[in-house]
């Protein structure tokens, strides 16, 4: 009851405050209000200067960053820097552009635009190296900060925030591993101008070729030929995916040697796709799955014609306007002279005669005379060993009488004539100081002693007659010999070609190739071209560096070189070459060294000049049983092999004739007479 007391007002009585206590009250709102308003105004004011101080802040920088830009700009200049020499590989080609090989650089490399790329490599690369490659700038300012982060998080350097534009200066312009300061602002800086000159795909493309995949690969289309035997253009999701994962660490995660390693990174790179939106989450599933389908490539390393290739890559560096260092950056597309046909045809007429494994050796070189196009090369040992040098361009072999016909055209040029009568007994003793032997005179045997008897030019070089071929090096000399073999196309000087008589018998050696050079010589009517192995040479770029070149020099008179091939045809119609005749005209010259060490046969028509040598690379042994043979000589297997290379040969050839000569004023007709002057030896015979 008494809280309803309370209620009703009977209870006790509240004081009502005093006129004081209400006025009191008013002065605390009062005061209590201007606080606030100063409250509120000390806010305001340093909120303002908050915001201007963050305003300079922000200014400065602002203009240090500017500033730092504009002084990291001026740092560095692309135009000052060279691209390092990466290098490309060459490529070389036969006439009809059948790969003979590769000239490698010290990385294997071959440039391709983006469009001859998989799509999926580029997209492969972007996700895995740079996922915001095509929001960013030349420096990607976010992946800074969080690997900045992240390394400071570690304790030591964990992630790299380096963008691919940064990536590829690296390896375009500075090439240096270490992680220095000075490095990374000129990376920075390089990055930053490289970005102002190129797009981003170019910047993608260029990296794409650049960058390092392992296994001496550089760039994609390497990398692509390396692992998989194929182009870049032809990778497959799973296959791009392996190559984007190996430029971070292409020994460890190598897939030839750590398929584990390397099949963990490639579906390390696939997930990165399907993050960054290039691939669908079912498309991941499936290619997770596969292996690493793997075709480790030969294409950097094998070689078909490996002879001449051999001889043709020394050849690049000879090449006018070229040299060495040229080869070594590579990036050639080189189109050579070789014949697929011919050197088919050369193989198969030398295997065919020589079947045996314990035959002797053989080489075979072709050459066009109207321009020195090596057609064919080759050299053959039976038993199937690889030899570590080149026969046809290496081995300097006794040439026997086929050296006789530059003894023969140093004569002609001199003035001699073909008519011209020597007498030729088995053996004389050739007593001109400057053939003395021993301090002695020159003995000269004919072949097995046999007496020729008094006999013309023509016949001497038919039958191959040492002891008038003797007296005739005695009479123009042997210094006259050897400067006319230099013009006519032997290389070799030194201890392999001294001025002495006996080199008209062949006692100096010559290669395969020398000699037939010399006797396309005598095809082209006296003009020489030099042994050349390369139609066309392009560079990176496609442009046309060098070309076969139709220019020689003419070392014979025309008359001179046609009464040479005239006396050289006969010894296909009736001398010690008859086995090398073909259904055409065909002018040649056997020779036989010292024992029957050496056999040759070098021949042409108007078309083509040949030469094949036949021997054993150990040493000189005599080639005794042969296939039948007991001793042989250049008329023999040497004249066979000859023949069944150049019936096939030129076959497909019209028939030329060769130009017809005059004789001391007198046309040849064919009816036998002919005027000519007779010339008397003043040397002793014996016999």
């Amino acid at each position: 009851m008494a809280g309803d007391q309370g209620r009703n007002g009977s209870g006790p009585h509240r004081r009502q405050p005093s006129r004081a206590d209400l006025e009191f009250e008013r002065v605390l709102v009062a005061r209590h209000g201007r606080l606030r308003r100063r409250q509120r105004k000390r806010r305001s004011l340093l909120l303002v200067l908050v915001l201007l101080l963050a305003s300079a802040v922000a200014l400065v920088l602002a203009t240090v960053a500017f500033t730092g830009r504009q002084i990291l700009l001026s740092t560095c200049s692309l135009t000052d820097l060279r691209p390092l020499a990466l290098g490309e590989n060459s490529f070389l080609y036969t006439n009809h552009m059948r790969l003979l090989g590769v000239v490698p650089s010290a990385t294997n490399r071959q440039p391709l635009p983006l469009s001859q790329i998989s799509p999926s490599l580029p997209e492969a690369t972007v996700a895995i190296e740079d996922a915001r490659f095509w929001q960013h700038g030349a420096l990607d300012y976010q992946g800074i900060a969080r690997a900045f982060y992240q390394d400071l998080s570690k304790g030591h350097i964990v992630q790299g925030g380096s963008t691919i534009t940064q990536e590829l200066v690296r390896n375009l312009y500075i090439g240096n591993p270490q992680r220095t300061l000075s490095r990374k602002v000129k990376e920075a800086c390089l990055a930053e101008k490289l970005f102002q000159r190129h797009s981003r795909k170019q910047i993608l493309a260029d990296y794409l070729n650049e960058v390092f995949y392992g296994r001496h690969a550089y760039g994609a289309q390497a990398a692509a030929q390396t692992y998989f035997s194929k182009s870049a253009s032809q990778l497959s999701l799973v296959q791009a995916a392996l190559l984007a994962g190996l430029p971070q660490a292409p020994t460890t995660d190598d897939p030839i040697r750590n398929p584990h390693a390397a099949l963990a990174r490639r579906n390390e790179v696939l997930r990165a796709m399907w993050k960054n939106g290039y691939i669908t989450a079912a498309k991941l599933r499936s290619a997770t799955r596969k292996p690493l389908l793997l075709r480790p490539g030969h294409l950097y390393t094998q070689l078909h014609q490996p002879n001449f290739f051999g001889w043709a890559t020394q050849q690049l560096a000879a090449l006018p306007h070229f040299g060495q260092r040229q080869v070594e950056l590579g990036g050639l597309k080189v189109r050579t002279t070789l014949d697929t046909r011919l050197q088919g045809l050369a193989l198969h007429a030398v295997t065919s005669v020589l079947h045996t494994p314990t035959d002797p050796a053989a080489a075979l070189v072709a050459i066009d005379p109207r321009t020195g196009a090596v057609k064919a090369m080759v050299d053959y040992l039976p038993s199937g060993r690889r030899m570590q040098f080149n026969l046809a361009t290496q081995a300097h072999r006794s040439t026997g009488s086929s050296f006789k016909p530059i003894t023969l055209a140093t004569a002609l040029s001199a003035g001699d004539s073909l008519y011209s009568t020597f007498y030729g007994p088995p053996e004389l003793f050739i007593t001109d100081p400057q053939c003395a032997t021993n301090n002695g005179p020159w003995d000269v045997h004919n072949y097995a002693d046999e007496s020729a008897g008094t006999m013309n030019l023509l016949d001497a070089t038919a039958n191959s007659v040492n002891t008038i071929f003797a007296q005739l090096v005695a009479k123009v000399g042997a210094r006259n010999v050897v400067a006319m073999a230099h013009h006519l196309g032997i290389t070799s000087r030194g201890r392999y070609f001294k001025p002495v008589c006996a080199i008209t018998l062949g006692s100096v050696g010559f290669t395969p190739l020398e000699m037939t050079d010399v006797y396309a010589t005598f095809a082209s009517g006296g003009i020489h071209h030099a042994p050349q192995g390369f139609e066309s040479v392009r560079g990176p770029n496609g442009k046309l560096i060098e070309k076969l070149s139709t220019s020689g020099t003419r070392v014979l008179g025309p008359n001179v070189a046609a009464e040479l091939t005239y006396a050289l045809q006969g010894v296909i119609q009736h001398g010690t070459g008859t086995a090398a005749a073909i259904s055409r005209p065909a002018a040649g010259k056997t020779g036989t060294a010292e024992n029957f060490q050496d056999a040759w046969f070098c021949g042409y028509v108007p078309q083509l000049a040949t030469c094949v040598w036949i021997g054993y690379p150990g040493g000189e042994i005599p080639l005794y049983n042969v296939e039948g043979v007991y001793q042989v000589f250049g008329g023999s297997l040497p004249a066979e092999i000859w023949h069944d290379f150049m019936g096939p040969a030129v076959a497909n050839l019209p028939v030329e004739n060769f130009p017809t000569p005059t004789l001391n004023g007198t046309e040849i007709n064919g009816d036998g007479t002919y005027s000519y002057s007779q010339y008397s030896s003043p040397y002793s015979s014996t016999g």
